[in-house]
Order: structure tokens, then C-alpha cells, then sequence
């Protein structure tokens, strides 16, 4: 998927979640719409370099949004919601052959008792209902871990569609890798157990699970964040 128009700047800090006070090439310091829930563990350290987009939309608060982060280790999507476009390209391209083929897609579809999923294919008595999480949290050797911090409402996903595999129809979690260093991914066991146990009983009860790794281009013109490898995810119990 094409990213907007980006601007270089340096983070200064992130705070209230949703907030990052960045410094331009030029010394202007704006404010930034940080759009991401999770705890950002490595991925918002002051001085870091960062990737804005801008807005023209006079009814938004916040003209700049947070997009990207340079890490050591390489480039992060902090924006959050992308992970559900590249993932929504990965299924029209037919990149994950196990959901190769299978129409329409939709998103955004009621299931369970209060959730919406990220996606159904095809229909009943045979749809499939996908769940899109985005990985950023990086602790070194490749390793991703998901979720950043504790999170009542992805383990609910999780039973829910453990619920789902048991009306027949098939449940998908797809972590999205949205860290360029991160080639293979975990449950975060000791940041959310309640989340790694329920995964756990999740892949045994049948929901099938996948990871995206993906390439962040970052040059004029050029922006962009795409899948481009499938990558194992490991199980908390082994």
C-alpha cells in the first residue's frame, strides 16, 4: 500500500497515548497524532527520528500524524490501523495460499457477542472470519511479541473466534509485522498471560494462525508498506 506524502522529523516525546511533540528539519516543533493504543515499548524513544504525514482537513484537530519511527533496528509502523490495508492487500493479491481464492471480502463484519471482524471471506455455511493484530514490540533476535501491553478486548477476539471454528466455520488471526526487524512472532507470555493461554487454546481448538512480515519504503515518492514474507508464529506453550 502507497503512504502519504511523508516529513522527516526528530521525536521529542510521545505522551497521552495519542500525542507526540516532534521537531522539524527547520526547528518548528508541532504536535502529532500518535494513532496507537498499545504501550509503543521501543518504538517512540526522544531523539529517535520519525516520519510524519499532514493533513489539510480543516475539521481535524491535529494536522501532523506520527507514521513511522527509525529504530536501530530498523524502520516501525506506528500507525497502527495500516496493518489492516496491507493485510486487505495481502488477501485481494491471494499472498497467504490457505485463503487463496475464497470471495467476497468484506471487513468490518459483526460476529460474536460485541465484536466486529477484520474480515470474512466467502460465505456460510463455510465463511472465514480474520482478525488483523499489528506487532511492533521487537526484543531482539527477530522476535516480535504481541500484545504490548495487557488487553482484555484482543483476548476477547480470540474467544471469539475460538467460537467461531466451533459453529464449522473457520477462524483466522493474522499478526501483521509492522517492525522491519521482526522475522518470526510470539505471544507476549509475561506482559499478557490471560492473552498467551487463550491463543494457545485457540490454536488447539483449531483457529489457524499466520504472520506478515513486510517492507517499509521510505524514499521520495516511494513510500509505502507491503507483505512480503509469511512468517512463523510460535506457540507459548513450547
Amino acid at each position: 500500500m502507497q503512504l502519504p506524502p511523508l516529513q522527516r522529523g526528530t521525536l521529542i516525546r510521545r505522551y497521552k497515548r495519542f500525542l507526540a511533540d516532534v521537531s522539524l528539519p527547520d526547528g518548528t516543533e508541532v504536535v502529532a497524532h500518535c494513532p496507537n493504543t498499545g504501550a509503543m515499548t521501543g518504538c517512540a524513544e526522544p531523539g529517535w527520528e520519525v516520519w510524519l504525514s499532514h493533513s489539510d482537513n480543516p475539521k481535524r484537530k491535529l494536522a501532523w500524524t506520527l507514521e513511522l519511527v527509525e529504530s536501530p533496528a530498523g524502520l516501525i509502523c506506528v500507525h497502527s490501523a495500516l496493518a489492516n490495508r496491507v493485510v486487505a492487500e495481502a488477501l485481494a493479491v491471494n499472498f497467504l495460499p490457505s485463503l487463496a481464492g475464497i470471495a467476497p471480502i468484506r471487513s468490518e463484519v459483526r460476529y460474536g457477542d460485541r465484536s466486529r471482524a477484520d474480515f470474512k471471506l466467502g460465505n456460510e455455511p463455510s465463511a472465514v472470519y480474520v482478525e488483523v493484530k499489528a506487532v511492533t514490540l521487537h526484543v531482539g533476535d527477530g522476535l516480535g511479541l504481541f500484545p504490548d501491553t495487557v488487553s482484555d478486548r484482543a483476548r476477547r477476539h480470540v474467544e471469539e473466534l475460538i467460537d467461531v471454528v466451533a459453529t464449522g466455520q473457520r477462524g483466522v488471526m493474522i499478526f501483521c509485522a509492522l517492525h522491519e526487524a521482526i522475522d518470526r512472532i510470539a505471544p507476549a507470555q509475561a506482559i499478557d498471560p490471560r492473552y498467551a493461554r487463550a491463543l494457545v487454546e485457540a490454536q488447539r481448538a483449531g483457529v489457524e494462525v499466520y504472520g506478515l512480515g513486510v517492507s517499509l519504503g521510505v524514499c521520495l515518492g516511494a513510500e509505502h508498506i507491503t507483505a512480503v514474507s509469511i512468517l512463523p508464529v510460535e506457540d507459548a506453550a513450547a
